[in-house]
């Protein structure tokens, strides 16, 4: 199935994003997480384009350079959130299947909890629900495996990081955690290009939201982790299915990584066609 880039106007915004499938198929959005982009979704854009959905999977806010706004404040979940629904709508679509990864499962969480009239189905991909994250989060656990995001948070250091030997720090970083070098070096260089700016303003705005955007989950749900994520714990991964009230599966990934649209699509395909399948969007249509 062919993969073709496109731009999608949505919310004052130019966002660059990939995309495949019939302009007729029910429209299934994919989100990135940091410090990646659409490429990541390149195996489940041509899985999904056969299987005759609209695929499509932007460059989020911060990463295209068209969807650039500065302050932190644009970066708040809120704002991200208003991203998806907007694009969705640019794109025709009453309602739409939602997959989001690492920071786009966040977002996913967020649009699926407050818009469920919109989503049809959420796919979580390695991500839990906020709420069951947060609770985790009061155990050591957890919060040793986010240690990292005060770094990330600091103003012009952050960005150092990417300059630092022409981005081969953030390269060995990255590997550290499991992604490949090869897929490593073509999200730093990505990011590079763009400026790292924008993507480190999702966590600079941590916090400064003035809703929780907590809410339980309605919408059918799958949601899928692997057991090496250096990211996500056990604890907060088993606690989400407090947090959704609609049907919901967990898919553990035995040995599996953190980086599983890069690494492990291959293993998840078939569930994911079926989840979506199961669930049609009714009343959906595009026009792009």
């Amino acid at each position: 199935m062919a993969i073709q880039r496109t731009r999608i106007n949505a919310g004052g915004f130019d966002f660059d994003a990939l995309a495949s499938g019939p302009k007729s198929g029910e429209l299934v959005l994919l989100l990135h997480g940091f410090p990646q982009s659409s490429s990541i979704w390149r195996g489940a854009l041509a899985t999904l384009g056969t299987a005759g959905y609209r695929a499509v999977a932007p460059d989020q806010r911060g990463y295209s350079l068209g969807a650039r706004p500065e302050g932190v404040d644009e970066y708040r979940i809120s704002a991200l959130s208003d991203d998806v629904l907007d694009i969705a709508g640019a794109l025709g679509a009453k309602r739409f299947h939602l997959i989001g990864h690492d920071w786009g499962g966040t977002v996913a969480w967020t649009v699926a909890g407050e818009h469920p009239d919109q989503v049809a189905t959420l796919t979580a991909i390695s991500t839990p629900h906020t709420a069951a994250l947060r609770t985790a989060l009061r155990g050591t656990a957890q919060r040793a495996r986010m240690a990292y995001i005060p770094l990330l948070q600091l103003p012009k250091a952050a960005e150092m990081l990417f300059d630092a030997g022409g981005g081969a720090l953030a390269e060995a970083a990255l590997a550290v955690t499991g992604l490949p070098h090869s897929r490593a070096r073509r999200d730093v260089a990505s990011l590079r290009r763009s400026g790292p700016t924008g993507p480190l303003n999702w966590y600079r705005a941590l916090g400064r939201d003035t809703t929780a955007h907590v809410k339980p989950v309605s919408v059918p749900t799958l949601h899928v982790w692997g057991t090496r994520d250096v990211a996500f714990g056990r604890q907060a991964t088993e606690l989400t299915a407090r947090h959704v009230t609609g049907e919901y599966h967990l898919l553990e990934l035995d040995g599996g990584s953190h980086w599983i649209p890069d690494e492990h699509w291959d293993d998840i395909e078939d569930v994911v066609v079926d989840h979506l399948r199961a669930h049609r969007a009714a009343g959906q249509s595009s026009s792009t």
